[in-house]
């Protein structure tokens, strides 16, 4: 087996499981604003500014972890990291290390990738194509 042949095996399925990490990390964050685990010291009214962003953060992570509508989801939560970050993180720094989001431009950038790229095959979205073929 050549690189190529394992590449194009594996890649679709690295895909599915960056998707899924992501999505993970992800939803922790909608988890601790929206239902307080973990503890979250200040938790946001709902329908503050980060409130909307914790309710993105724990419906969209929730549909991209089972890969659901996720090209339109990862393409909003994409946006809302680049609104993160420009809102919440620039002006504390230009540097991201010392501006602390370099995790919202690393979200941004992979659900950016995965709005174009697909959810990859192991996604409810992949399983809903391949039952329309049949």
């Amino acid at each position: 087996m050549d690189i190529r042949t394992i590449s194009s095996t594996w890649a679709p399925r690295v895909l599915s499981i960056l998707r899924i990490v992501a999505a993970l990390i992800f939803l922790e964050h909608g988890t601790q604003k929206i239902l307080g685990f973990p503890a979250h010291p200040n938790p946001p009214a709902l329908l503050s500014l980060s409130g909307i962003a914790g309710l993105m953060e724990l419906v969209g992570g929730t549909l991209l972890l089972i890969g659901l509508f996720s090209r339109p989801v990862a393409f909003l939560l994409s946006g809302e990291m680049a609104f993160a970050y420009f809102l919440a993180h620039a002006p504390k720094s230009f540097f991201p290390v010392l501006n602390g989001g370099d995790a919202a431009i690393l979200y941004c950038f992979v659900f950016l990738y995965v709005a174009f790229a697909g959810p990859g095959p192991w996604s409810l979205d992949a399983q809903q194509e391949r039952r329309a073929l049949y």
